[in-house]
C-alpha cells in the first residue's frame, strides 16, 4: 500500500469512528469538555437588553425558532388554561403526518377531545363556523383551518403572557448564547471530501456538541484573484435564508487567516451521480421507485427555493446529496440568484452543459422554469444512466449539445414507465410556458402527477417516509485523498481595508435555526434548560454558580422536538 492510500485509510477510519460515536450516543462521548463548558447560559444582566433588539413577532419566536417553540410550549403546559390549545396544536400536527389508515381514528379523537362542549379539553375559543367545518369535513387539510385558528388564538393573549414569563427570559438567554463568536477553534477537521473552484470541503466536528458538519473553505487570496467575492456572498446569504430538510443548511459562517468558512449539513451518503454509475457498475441507474422518491424530495426543495424567489440554476446529480438515512438534499447554491421584489425573471448564462434550459441557452430572460427542465434531465439520468441529449461517455462539444437541446426530441428506453416518460416529457418541454413547474406559489401541479400516486407528500415533507436505499455507515462516499488534488499557492495577492471589511461581513457567525436544532438534537438544550421545582427564577438567571444553586429539575417537561 502506497503512502497516499494509507493516508486515505487512516483518515477514513478516524472519520467513521467520529460518525459512529455521534450516531450511537447523540454526541456526549465525542464532546470536548472544555468547549462544552463554554456553552453556558448567561445571567439576565447580560441578555435582557436583547429584548429591545429582537424581532418579537409570534410566528418568528414561537413557530420558526426551535428553542422558541419548545419554551413557548413549556410555558403553555405550565398554565392549565392553555392546555386545550396546546394539546390540539400537537394532535393536529400528529394527524397531518399520520398514515392514511390511522387518520379517521385520529380525526374522531380530535373531534371528541376538543370540539365537544362536554369534553375536558373543549376549545371554547374556536369560532362556531371553524368548529363546524372541522366536525363535518374530510380529506387532506381537514384540520388546517382549525390549526390556524389555534395559532391565531395563541398569538394573542397567551403570547403576551409568555413575553412576561420566565420562559421568555430563558429564550433571551439562549439568543445571547447563540450570538457569541464561534470560529475555527470550535471545530475539528477530519478528511477532505472534495474540492471546488475556490477551496476544499472538509468533514468536521463541532467540538462542544460532537455534531458532524461539512466545512467549505474558500481561500481568500483565490477569491480575490478570481473575482469571486460576489458569488461567495450570494451563496452565503441564500444558504442563510433557506431552511428545508431538502436543502443543505448553513449553520456557521466564520473566517480564518486564510479562508472564509461555511459550515453546513454533512451528507455522508455521497452524491446521486456516484450512486447512478459507481455503486453497481454492471447495472447503472436506479429502479423507478427509487428515482421517484428522490425526484419528490427534489421537488420539495425546489418549491422552498422558488417560494423565496430563488432560481437555483445548477440542479444536476452531482449536486443532489444523500444523508446517513438515505434522504436527499440540494446542495451548492453558488450559481443561484435571488429575484428582487417585483422581479419575475432574470437573465444570464449559468449552469452545467446538458442541464440548461432552451430559453437560457438562447440568451432570453427566464424564471423558475429552468430548474424544472434540469429536474427532467436529472430524473432521466437517474433512470436511464445517461443524459437525454448525449450517450454515456459520449464526447460532445458544447455547441453541438446546445443544438440538441434546442432542436432534438428526446427518446426513452424501455426502463421508463408511461408515467415517468410523461413526467419527463412535461419537464423537458422546450417552451417554458408549456413546461410543468412552479405555478401560483407551489408545486402542486407536479405533486398531482400520476408518477407520484404512491407518495404521501405529508409524510415525505415531515421526514417520515423510509428511503429506498440507506448508505453503508462504514463507507466514506468520497474520492481517495490523493485523487481530490491540491491547490497551488496563490501569489501576488495583497489585502486592503475593503477586503478586510468584506471578510468581516461574510463571517456572520451562527445561523439561528440550525444552531438551535443542534442544541436540541445533541442534548445541550436539555442539559442547560434547568428549572427550579418551586417555579421561581432559576439560579442561572441570577448568575448563581452550580455549587450555590438550589435543587432543580432538568427540562423533562419539553414537549416537542
Amino acid at each position: 500500500m502506497d503512502f497516499g492510500s494509507l493516508e486515505t485509510v487512516v483518515a477514513n477510519s478516524a472519520f467513521i469512528a467520529a460518525r459512529g460515536s455521534f450516531d450511537a450516543s447523540s454526541g456526549p462521548a465525542s464532546r470536548d469538555r472544555k468547549y462544552l463548558a463554554r456553552l453556558k447560559l448567561p445571567p439576565l444582566s447580560k441578555c435582557e437588553a436583547l429584548r429591545a433588539s429582537l424581532d418579537l413577532g409570534f410566528e418568528g419566536v414561537c413557530l420558526e425558532q426551535p428553542i422558541g417553540k419548545r419554551l413557548f410550549q413549556q410555558f403553555l403546559r405550565a398554565h392549565a388554561q392553555h392546555e386545550p390549545a396546546l394539546q390540539l396544536w400537537r394532535d393536529v400536527e400528529d394527524y397531518d403526518t399520520a398514515d392514511d389508515a390511522l387518520r379517521p381514528q385520529k380525526a374522531q379523537a380530535i373531534r371528541a377531545a376538543y370540539l365537544d362542549p362536554q369534553a375536558q379539553l373543549f376549545c371554547g375559543f374556536l369560532d362556531a363556523e371553524t368548529a363546524a367545518r372541522a366536525r363535518e369535513g374530510a380529506g387532506d387539510g381537514l384540520f388546517q383551518p382549525l390549526l390556524r385558528a389555534v395559532l391565531a388564538h395563541l398569538g394573542q393573549a397567551p403570547f403576551q403572557e409568555f413575553l412576561d414569563s420566565l420562559y421568555f427570559l430563558r429564550f433571551l438567554q439562549w439568543k445571547w448564547l447563540e450570538a457569541q463568536p464561534m470560529g475555527e477553534d470550535w471545530f475539528l477537521d477530519f478528511r477532505v471530501l472534495g474540492r471546488g473552484g475556490f477551496g476544499e470541503v472538509f468533514a468536521c466536528q463541532m467540538k462542544a456538541t460532537g455534531k458532524l458538519y461539512a466545512c467549505k473553505k474558500l481561500n481568500k487570496k483565490r477569491l480575490k484573484k478570481r473575482k469571486g467575492y460576489q458569488g461567495a456572498m450570494v451563496e452565503k446569504k441564500i444558504l442563510a435564508k433557506v431552511h428545508s430538510r431538502f436543502i443543505v443548511s448553513l449553520a456557521y459562517a466564520f473566517e480564518t487567516k486564510t479562508d472564509l468558512c461555511l459550515v453546513m449539513t454533512i451528507m455522508n451518503g455521497g452524491d446521486i451521480r456516484y450512486h447512478i454509475y459507481n455503486v453497481d457498475e454492471e447495472n447503472p441507474g436506479f429502479q423507478e421507485p427509487r428515482a421517484i422518491f428522490y425526484a419528490a424530495q427534489i421537488v420539495s426543495g425546489l418549491e422552498h427555493l422558488h417560494q423565496r424567489s430563488i432560481v437555483y440554476r445548477d440542479l444536476k446529480p452531482e449536486n443532489v446529496l444523500l444523508d446517513d438515512d438515505g434522504n436527499v438534499r440540494i446542495s451548492d447554491l453558488g450559481l443561484a440568484v435571488e429575484l428582487k421584489e417585483g422581479q419575475t425573471k432574470t437573465k444570464g448564462y449559468a449552469g452545467t452543459p446538458g442541464f440548461m434550459a432552451p430559453e437560457l441557452l438562447r440568451g432570453e430572460e427566464y424564471d423558475f422554469s429552468v430548474d424544472y427542465f434540469a429536474l427532467g434531465v436529472t430524473l432521466y439520468e437517474m433512470i436511464a444512466a445517461r443524459g437525454p441529449f448525449r450517450a454515456r461517455g459520449e464526447k460532445v462539444e458544447n455547441k453541438e449539445l446546445k443544438q440538441r437541446i434546442l432542436e432534438q426530441s428526446v427518446t426513452y428506453p424501455d426502463k421508463f414507465s408511461p408515467a415517468s416518460k410523461d413526467f419527463c416529457e412535461a419537464l423537458l418541454q422546450k417552451d417554458p410556458e408549456k413546461r410543468l413547474g412552479f405555478r401560483d406559489g407551489s408545486c402542486d401541479g407536479l405533486r398531482t402527477h400520476p408518477l407520484f400516486r404512491d407518495v404521501s407528500w405529508r409524510q415525505l415533507e415531515a421526514g417520515m417516509l423510509t428511503p429506498p436505499f440507506v448508505p453503508d455507515s462504514r463507507t466514506v462516499y468520497a474520492k481517495n485523498i490523493q485523487d481530490v488534488g491540491a491547490f497551488s499557492t496563490v501569489k501576488g495577492v495583497a489585502f486592503d481595508k475593503a477586503d478586510t471589511e468584506f471578510f468581516q461581513e461574510f463571517a456572520s457567525g451562527t445561523c439561528p435555526i440550525p444552531w438551535q436544532e443542534e442544541m436540541i438534537e445533541t442534548g445541550v438544550f436539555g442539559d442547560l434548560n434547568v428549572w427550579r421545582p418551586d417555579g421561581q427564577m432559576p439560579d442561572d438567571m441570577k448568575g448563581v454558580s452550580g455549587q450555590e444553586a438550589a435543587p432543580s429539575s432538568k427540562s423533562g417537561m419539553c414537549l416537542l422536538s
